[in-house]
């Protein structure tokens, strides 16, 4: 029996300062056999001993552990903080130092190829860091670097005394050297006025550029040997396939086998360059992040790899233009804003532990396993989920509990050494209805959603798609043969597990796996990075979006939030019977809303909130809601806004009608619905029922 553990998702996850307890002390007490940290689900033996929780040696307790900082008592071990918080957070002491803390080190890589200049990336992203410079987390050791590509490698002296930037070109990219190595990483401090100068003239520098060609393998390798010393993070924005040097791929994308009902090929990496170089960077606590914009195809599957195995995160703007798509222009500056400012941990590690009798088999995120059981993250970040397959490997009858504890050992923007402990104790019991009444559906479709991806790279989509819905099938099953004491006709499934046939459902029409459907290679790829390292509460909203109607929003039930009124309408069921002609629809997809409005809608939703005399005057790519001063548009805007600032990325907004290019991508989030490749809710639920009555 698989034990699925979501619990342990979020890792620097974020809290608030008075809800954290940071403890410094210079015993970090710890079990001297399984060296897991001391924990409110410890017992003491008496005032000097306690048992570990995980793999039950009697420990002593050390003196200094006697006295209790808080509450400045003696003699009572068991009130301490540690034993009082199942989330605390260490300073270190020097032994969880392999070398003094590393500053915060940020590495730029940027595509400044004809095809990059001309989505007008560039001027964006220099704006965004002009705006965002003295808002990056770190102390006075900070340090800087750019380096931009075409056929050639840029580098940019920044050296404090220089009256203006120096670029360094580098053509030769087959033995790629750092012309200046002391100078082109500096001290942003020291150095802030050159740094700001550089960015004010790239977009220009750049603008009349006819290199077409991409040497992105080159300057990774650049990159790489410039971070080497220090470890740090690299942010690397790309625009095309590179086709130029290392690391070259070619087009495998075939546009008439996008909706290939038998399989989809191309899933895993064309070479094994990116990953290598992936490998190294995490040996040397470099991160990657990949910034994708592109219109065209990008191999996502082999270019993913950089960031999958250095704990890097990558972001993906299909058909990013400055002019054309001002939507995603949108999302990439929101986005930029948030990852140059959010919390940042640097040569982190990762281990999870758990009760004796259960073990660790599979890890699901972006990160290298170094051994059994530690994640190597050279960079941690706020925003990064983690699943974990767990299996019983020994009898458990005689456990009332088991537990399990993460603990994630990092350095700080500000150069401490920190350690931030999760603990998580769980019941054991011996009935499978009990187990069938504790089940958390989410977690188990969010894993679900893990191994599907593994399996659609390994063996195949169709092995991916049957084994989801095999899961349904055994698991229903199971509750019908072990749980149900008499045999009733129909599909029987436990409260909380009601909605795993609609999940399932979901699943198997969402973009990473669906078939029939002209699905982009990219896309596909990307949604399935998503499903792996989003933490659940947003890939739930990728796999089964929230669809609310909006015309006729009220106050009633609604929440106060720093004196602004937040409307709560019903969540509808996602079919096309909830929609009505006469309203307005939103929909929630995590990291897209579609905003449609019906044929007939209320004049009064088109003139009150969208600024428009009648449902023709509803212009095309509508993105941003006008502010209007009535009640109407206040409430719809302040829903909306609710919705995003629950989530760290930045979800644009698609105004759509019936005739808008949009409307087959909304209608194909109606999961209740029939397709012509793939089944209505109700016919699912009955093919469950054939296979289970078997």
């Amino acid at each position: 029996m698989q034990m699925p553990n979501r619990a342990l998702d979020k890792i620097l996850t974020k809290m608030k300062a008075q809800q954290l307890p940071v403890v410094t002390s210079s015993t970090i007490v710890r079990c001297r056999s399984c060296r897991t940290y001391i924990n409110p689900f410890v017992s003491f033996l008496d005032q000097r001993r306690w048992k570990c929780n995980l793999c039950h040696r009697v420990n002593d307790v050390p003196e200094e552990f006697m006295y209790n900082p808080v509450s400045r008592s003696y003699g009572e071990p068991h009130k301490r903080p540690e034993v009082q918080n199942a989330t605390i957070e260490f300073i270190a002491p020097s032994e969880y130092m392999l070398r003094p803390p590393q500053p915060a080190v940020y590495l730029f890589i940027l595509d400044v190829s004809h095809n990059a200049v001309e989505t007008g990336y560039l001027s964006v992203f220099c704006q965004s860091l002009l705006d965002n410079i003295d808002a990056l987390p770190g102390d006075s050791r900070t340090k800087v670097g750019f380096v931009t590509f075409d056929s050639t490698i840029h580098f940019y002296n920044l050296q404090e005394g220089l009256s203006q930037p120096q670029m360094l070109i580098v053509s030769d990219i087959e033995d790629i050297f750092l012309p200046t190595p002391d100078s082109l990483l500096v001290n942003l401090n020291e150095c802030k006025e050159l740094v700001q100068d550089l960015l004010k003239s790239l977009p220009t520098l750049f603008e009349k550029t006819m290199e077409t060609q991409s040497a992105l393998g080159s300057a990774l390798q650049a990159a790489y040997k410039l971070l080497l010393p220090t470890g740090g993070r690299m942010s690397v924005f790309q625009t095309q396939l590179p086709n130029l040097g290392v690391g070259t791929l070619q087009s495998r994308e075939d546009p008439n086998q996008r909706a290939n009902a038998k399989d989809v090929q191309h899933l895993s990496p064309a070479t094994d360059f990116y990953k290598k170089l992936a490998l190294d960077c995490s040996g040397q606590q470099v991160a990657v992040d990949l910034f994708l914009l592109s219109s065209q195809y990008c191999d996502l599957a082999s270019l993913g790899c950089i960031s999958r195995y250095s704990a890097g995160s990558v972001y993906y703007y299909p058909s990013y233009h400055h002019q054309h798509n001002p939507a995603q222009v949108e999302c990439f500056q929101k986005d930029l804003k948030r990852y140059l400012t959010r919390k940042i941990g640097f040569e982190a590690v990762m281990r999870i532990r758990c009760t004796k009798g259960l073990s660790i088999h599979t890890f699901h995120g972006n990160f290298f396993v170094r051994s059994t059981d530690l994640l190597s993250l050279p960079n941690v970040n706020p925003d990064a989920g983690f699943a974990v397959q767990m299996s019983i490997e020994e009898n458990l009858d005689d456990m009332q509990v088991v537990s399990f504890q993460a603990a994630l050992l990092y350095t700080s923007s500000k150069g401490e050494r920190r350690i931030r402990v999760h603990t998580l104790c769980l019941p054991v019991v011996n009935s499978l209805s009990d187990i069938f009444a504790g089940a958390d559906v989410q977690a188990i479709t969010g894993l679900l959603a893990c191994m599907a991806v593994d399996r659609s790279a390994t063996a195949s989509m169709g092995d991916a798609r049957d084994a989801m819905t095999n899961a349904a099938i055994d698991s229903l099953t199971s509750f019908r043969q072990s749980v149900l004491t008499i045999q009733q006709p129909g599909l029987l499934a436990p409260a909380c597990l009601r909605l795993f046939p609609l999940f399932i459902l979901a699943l198997l029409k969402q973009k990473a796996f669906r078939t029939g459907t002209s699905t982009r290679l990219d896309d596909r790829l990307f949604a399935m990075c998503q499903l792996k390292y989003q933490p659940l509460v947003y890939s739930m909203l990728m796999i089964h979006p929230a669809l609310y109607r909006v015309d006729d929003l009220t106050d009633e039930g609604a929440l106060n939030i720093n004196e602004r009124t937040i409307p709560q309408p019903r969540v509808l069921q996602l079919s096309v019977e909830k929609l009505s002609r006469e309203a307005a629809f939103l929909m929630d997809a995590g990291t897209v809303m579609y905003l449609w409005i019906g044929r007939n809608c209320h004049p009064n939703f088109l003139t009150q909130v969208l600024g428009v005399p009648s449902y023709t005057a509803v212009p095309d790519n509508l993105y941003l809601l006008p502010e209007l001063d009535t009640a109407e548009s206040q409430r719809t805007r302040a829903f909306i806004g609710w919705l995003r600032d629950q989530r760290p990325f930045f979800p644009s907004l698609h105004v759509i009608r019936d005739e808008s290019q949009l409307k087959p991508t909304f209608m194909q989030n109606m999961i209740e619905d029939r397709t012509e490749s793939a089944l209505s809710y109700y016919e699912f639920l009955l093919h469950l029922q054939q296979q289970i009555s078997k």
